[in-house]
C-alpha cells in the first residue's frame, strides 16, 4: 500500500490544498493529511483543533484520505505512519529552493523516505495560506480561495479578536 503524508499547517486550508490532495488521492492508496500542531516559524491564527476540523470537513469527501495532527519530527511522523513518502506542493521558485533544502536534510534524518512534489493548477498557483490570513485580517473577501466553512471560520475568528 502505497501510503502518502501531505504536511502543512492548513492555517488555514486553501483551495490550493484541497486541489492537490485530490489529484494525489487517484496517486496513492491513501493519503495522510499531517496537521502541524506547533510551527515555531509561523503563528497560527487557527488553533489546531479547528484546523483538523475543517481540514477534515473540506476533505471528508475523498475516502482514502485521513487527517492526523503531529508536533514532532516530519521523518519520525512517516515512519509512525508506516510511510515512505512525503507530499508538497509547489508553487513558486522561492517553493522550490526552500523545499529542496527540506528534502536534503530529511534524506539525511531519514534516507528511505521520499519526497514527492506536485504543482496546483495554474489557475489556484497564487493562493497561499499566508495571503488568505492577510486578506481575513483585512476584512477581505476570502471566498474564491477557501471552502465556505473555511470563508465563515476566518470571519468568526476576525469578529472574536475586535
Amino acid at each position: 500500500m502505497k501510503i502518502a503524508v501531505y504536511p502543512g499547517t492548513f492555517n488555514p486550508i486553501t483551495n490550493g490544498h484541497t486541489d492537490l490532495v485530490e489529484r494525489a488521492s487517484g496517486l496513492f492508496d491513501r493519503i495522510i493529511v499531517a496537521v502541524v500542531g506547533q510551527n515555531q516559524q509561523k503563528s497560527n491564527a487557527l488553533p489546531l483543533q479547528q484546523r483538523m476540523e475543517l481540514t477534515n470537513k473540506v476533505l471528508g469527501h475523498l475516502e482514502n484520505v485521513e487527517v492526523r495532527s503531529f508536533d514532532n519530527l516530519l521523518t519520525q511522523f512517516v515512519k509512525e505512519c508506516d510511510s515512505k513518502i512525503i507530499l508538497r506542493g509547489l508553487r513558486t521558485v522561492a517553493d522550490f529552493e526552500y523545499e529542496f533544502q527540506l528534502v536534503g536534510m530529511n534524506r539525511v534524518l531519514e534516507p528511505s523516505i521520499e519526497t514527492v512534489f506536485l504543482a496546483p493548477a495554474e489557475h489556484l498557483s497564487y493562493i497561499s495560506s499566508t495571503l488568505v490570513r492577510e486578506i481575513a485580517a483585512y476584512g477581505g473577501d476570502i471566498s474564491k480561495f477557501v471552502h465556505p466553512a473555511v470563508a465563515e471560520a476566518m470571519a468568526n475568528q476576525q469578529i472574536a479578536a475586535t
